[in-house]
C-alpha cells in the first residue's frame, strides 16, 4: 500500500487530467489504485454509488480507476454561491454554509475527517493517487490548510509538483515554490512534472536540468500537450471561456455561462455532434438570434444567477428566441428559471426571498434544505436516458401535467410547453446517451451521431495514459508511492 500527491505550482496546471491519466496506467499494469482530494471547491459535482456528492474531476478518476465514484474521494467540497459565500459537503452531505469569516477555521477542524477518509481508501487499494488544490505556493492559505501541504504532512505522503509550462514562467513557478514554502514544506517534495508541452522535449533539457539544480529536487518527465484533455469533463468553468467557436454549416446550440453555473459538463456530449456548435455565450455577449436551441444550465444559486441573466439582457434574448418558435432546454437550475417564480423562504442562497421566473413553463419552484442525490434512468423524448439528480428545489404546477421524463422508479420529471418548445428537467447526463442526443437534435433537423459519451472518455482516458507512460517515469513514480513516509506532525504551518 502507498500513496503519491500531486500538486501544481497554480490552477489550471492540468493535475486533475494527470492524476486520472496515472491512475489509468497503474490499473493498465494490475494495481488496484483509487483517487483522493482531500478539499474540493466547485460547482461541477457528481452523485455517488453511496448517496453523497464529489467534485467531477474525483468521479472522472474513478472511471480511470474502473471503480464507483465514492465519497471518501472528495470528503470536503465546497461549492461557491451568492454573497461570497460557499456551501460545505462533507462526506457527501450538506453540512452547512461557509462565509469568508469563518472559512479557515472550519477548514482546519475538519482534517481529522479528511485522514478517516484517506485511510478507508488506502487500506483498500494498492495505491492511492492525490490531487491537490491551487498551489502550495499560496502561503497566505497555509494555516489550517487541509488540501495540499497540510493534508501531506499529516498523512505522510510524498508530493510531486506539477509545472505548466505553456503559460510561460514554468522554472520561476518551480523554484519560487521551493524558496517561498515552509522548508519542512518542501521536505514532502521529491519532484516535479513539465505539463503542457508543445514541440520537441529536448529543447528544454537545459531548462529542465536547471530547475533540478535550482529547486534540488528529481525530475520526472516532460508531459506534452495532450489533445485528448478536450474530450474530458471539465470541472472548472474557466474552461468555458477558452472555447471558440468552430466555421462550418451547423446548427448553433447558445448556453449563457452564468457565474454559478453548475455540472455544466451536461453539455460536453453534444461536442461529439458535427451537425451542431455549442456556443458558450460569455457575459457581455447576447445570446445568438440564429441559435436554433437555448439551454439555461444548472445553478449553485438560482435566484442569484436569474438575477445575472437578468442584468445581462439574457432574458430579453431568451424570450425572443421563444416568441421566433425557438426550442429551449432548461436543466435543473435553468428549469426553475423557466417556471413562473423560485421561492427560497429559508434563505437557502442568500436572504429569504421570491422572485418571477421567466413564465415560459407553468410551474413553481420553492427551495428545500433536503438534497434530492440519486441516480436515474428513464425515457423522454421517446428515447432512454441514464443520469442523475442533484438540487434542492421541489417544482409543481400545471405544466408538470405534461411531464419531461418518465423516471424508471414511477416518478415524474419536468415539465414540456403546449407547443412542444420547452423544455425543463432535474436530470443532469441526459445527453450522455446516444438515443436521447439523437432525440433532442432530431427536433431540429440535426442527424446525430451514434457514439456514447462514456465511449469517448474511456478512449481519451486510454490515450493520455498511453502518452504518460511513454513521457513519464512511471517505475519511480510507483517506488515512490510506495515508499515509507513519517507522518512529520501537526498540519500547521505559516500564517
Amino acid at each position: 500500500m502507498g500513496a503519491v500527491m500531486l500538486q501544481g505550482t497554480g490552477s489550471d496546471v492540468g493535475k486533475s487530467v494527470l492524476v486520472a491519466g496515472l491512475c489509468r496506467v497503474l490499473v493498465k499494469r494490475g494495481l488496484r489504485v483509487l483517487p483522493f482530494k482531500p478539499q474540493n471547491m466547485s460547482n461541477n459535482a457528481a452523485v455517488t454509488s453511496d448517496g453523497g456528492e464529489i467534485g467531477r474531476a474525483q468521479a472522472l478518476q474513478a472511471i480511470a480507476c474502473g471503480v464507483a465514484p465514492h465519497t471518501d474521494m472528495n470528503p470536503v467540497l465546497l461549492k461557491p454561491q451568492a454573497d461570497r459565500t460557499s456551501q460545505l459537503i462533507v462526506h457527501g452531505q450538506v453540512r452547512g454554509t461557509l462565509g469568508a469569516g469563518n472559512f479557515r477555521q472550519a477548514r482546519g477542524e475538519l482534517l481529522g475527517e479528511v485522514l478517516a477518509s484517506y485511510n478507508r481508501l488506502r487500506q483498500a487499494c494498492d495505491i492511492v493517487v492525490v490531487e491537490g488544490a491551487g498551489s502550495p505556493a499560496e502561503i497566505n492559505l497555509r494555516a489550517g490548510d487541509i488540501a495540499n501541504m497540510g493534508f501531506a504532512r499529516a498523512a505522510g505522503v510524498p508530493v510531486v509538483l506539477v509545472g505548466d509550462i505553456d503559460r510561460g514562467g514554468v522554472i520561476a513557478a518551480i523554484v519560487g515554490t521551493r524558496t517561498i514554502i515552509d522548508p519542512a514544506d518542501a521536505v514532502m517534495i521529491e519532484g516535479f512534472i513539465i505539463n503542457k508541452f508543445r514541440g520537441d522535449p529536448a529543447l528544454f533539457a537545459d531548462g529542465y536540468r536547471q530547475i533540478e539544480s535550482l529547486s534540488g529536487w528529481r525530475g520526472f518527465g516532460v508531459v506534452p500537450w495532450l489533445a485528448a484533455t478536450a474530450r474530458l469533463p471539465s470541472e472548472d468553468a474557466v474552461v468555458l471561456e477558452h472555447g471558440k467557436a468552430r466555421a462550418g454549416d451547423r446548427k448553433q446550440i447558445a448556453c449563457p455561462i452564468l457565474p454559478r453555473i453548475s455540472n455544466f459538463d451536461d453539455l460536453d456530449p453534444l461536442k461529439l455532434e458535427d451537425g451542431v456548435e455549442l456556443h458558450m455565450v460569455p457575459p457581455g455577449q447576447p445570446i445568438p438570434a440564429e441559435a436554433a436551441l437555448v439551454i439555461l444550465p444548472g445553478s449553485k444559486a438560482t435566484i442569484a444567477d436569474l438575477a445575472a441573466l437578468r442584468a445581462e439582457g439574457w432574458d430579453i434574448d431568451v424570450l425572443a428566441h421563444h416568441r421566433r418558435g425557438g426550442m429551449i432546454l432548461g436543466i435543473c437550475g435553468g428549469y426553475q428559471m423557466l417556471g413562473r417564480g423560485i421561492a427560497d423562504p429559508d434563505g437557502l442562497e442568500g436572504p429569504a426571498s421570491t422572485t418571477r421566473g421567466l413564465g415560459l413553463l407553468d410551474v413553481e419552484t420553492t427551495l428545500h434544505a433536503h438534497k434530492a442525490l440519486r441516480s436515474v434512468s428513464g425515457i423522454a423524448m421517446g428515447a432512454p436516458f441514464h443520469g442523475y439528480e442533484m438540487h434542492m428545489g421541489r417544482t409543481s404546477g400545471p405544466g408538470t401535467q405534461r411531464p419531461f421524463a418518465m423516471l424508471s422508479d414511477g416518478r415524474c420529471d419536468g415539465a414540456i410547453n403546449a407547443a412542444g418548445t420547452v423544455f425543463g428537467s432535474y436530470v443532469h447526463g441526459l445527453l450522455a446517451d446516444a438515443e436521447q442526443r439523437r432525440a433532442l437534435l432530431s427536433r431540429m433537423d440535426v442527424k446525430a451521431g451514434g457514439m456514447n459519451y462514456g465511449f469517448s472518455v474511456e478512449a481519451a482516458l486510454n490515450e493520455i495514459a498511453a502518452a504518460l507512460e511513454e513521457h513519464l517515469d512511471i517505475d519511480a513514480l510507483v517506488a515512490l508511492a510506495r515508499a515509507e513516509r513519517s507522518v512529520s506532525g501537526p498540519a500547521g504551518g505559516r500564517a
